[in-house]
């Protein structure tokens, strides 16, 4: 991402170093750029790697998609052609962890998809962690998503009405059967760990947004550069 913003052409090709995504697509990509389009990107019909993997990255998609304040690509890692003018729109975002997947549907450009199966890697291999994939992933709700937010005041809001109503019932019972009925300690140490529970997951997901917060403010840059090489002084 970094390398796209230092570029100065009329276009440029955003391509990873492993090669698992076909060079051959670039004529493609140029000949709608021509066309006219500003975006032109390559989508994943499918892959030759893990198919674990694959089928968990689209069961995400498919849950971003449905969540997401904007339109989110499906099976898109970067890989394309892009114009100048989108170039500099996203330099003003000034963004230093931007979601890339939802950046290019924010700017609204009309784009171009082509479909390609995504090669083996030939050498090497991933270097992403399931910390990595994690990380972008809530990248993806944080950026673009106030769902998880709205969740947890939905569930709050619909959880305080259930305690309230089983609390009323308790009590009933206990006034009309004073001997008989024992309260006992197991539904109250289970109601407790149950909302324990579930406000430690919504604190978590408070704290990946404050998270996200904190690191715009932080405001660092993407990279530390040591060296540019092919790059005009």
């Amino acid at each position: 991402y970094h390398a796209l913003l230092q570029t100065v052409g009329d276009a440029a090709m955003f391509l990873a170093a492993d090669l698992q995504e076909p060079p051959a697509l670039i004529k493609d990509f140029i000949k709608k750029w021509e066309e006219g389009y500003k975006i032109i990107i390559g989508v994943k019909n499918k892959s030759r790697e893990n198919r674990i993997m694959f089928t968990v990255r689209k069961l995400y998609y498919d849950i971003l998609k449905k969540f997401a304040d904007v339109e989110q690509i499906k099976n898109f890692n970067g890989f394309g052609l892009y114009d100048r003018a989108f170039i500099d729109i996203i330099k003003k975002f000034d963004d230093p962890y931007p979601y890339f997947r939802g950046t290019i549907s924010e700017v609204g450009f009309e784009r171009a998809e082509i479909g390609y199966v995504q090669a083996v890697r030939k050498k090497g291999r991933s270097h992403s962690t399931f910390y990595d994939l994690y990380d972008i992933a809530m990248l993806g709700f944080v950026n673009h998503s106030k769902a998880p937010l709205r969740l947890a005041s939905f569930i709050g809001f619909g959880m305080s009405i259930m305690s309230f109503l089983v609390a009323l019932i308790y009590f009933i019972r206990k006034l009309l059967q004073w001997q008989d009925f024992q309260l006992g300690l197991a539904p109250l140490v289970v109601g407790i760990f149950f909302i324990g529970s579930i406000q430690l997951f919504f604190i978590g997901i408070l704290g990946e947004y404050i998270g996200a917060i904190y690191t715009q403010v932080k405001h660092r840059p993407l990279v530390i550069e040591k060296e540019r090489i092919n790059f005009d002084k």
